[in-house]
């Protein structure tokens, strides 16, 4: 079963760089050799967020929260399973 875990986040003004700078230099690192991690994706987006997708083979491990200044709203969390791939 593949999982796709997807990590949102909305910085604070100004800190959209920071931010993902964190992901790739903390959160990525934590979960790199993790059971099961196949893929990472990190990407920006309009409006300071900062999107983090995961593929899993089973259960996703979680990804550690940034520090509370880097943020403009708490981070949004989601799962969702594979059910079709061409």
């Amino acid at each position: 079963m593949t999982v796709a875990a997807m990590w949102e986040a909305r910085a604070a003004d100004g800190r959209a760089a920071e931010l993902a700078a964190w992901v790739r230099e903390s959160a990525l690192p934590a979960l790199r050799g993790a059971p099961g991690l196949t893929r990472t994706e990190l990407f920006s987006a309009p409006g300071e967020r900062v999107l983090l997708i995961t593929w899993w083979e089973g259960r996703p491990a979680p990804v550690a929260e940034p520090p509370a200044e880097l943020l403009g709203r708490p981070v949004h969390r989601w799962s969702f399973t594979s059910e079709h791939v061409e």
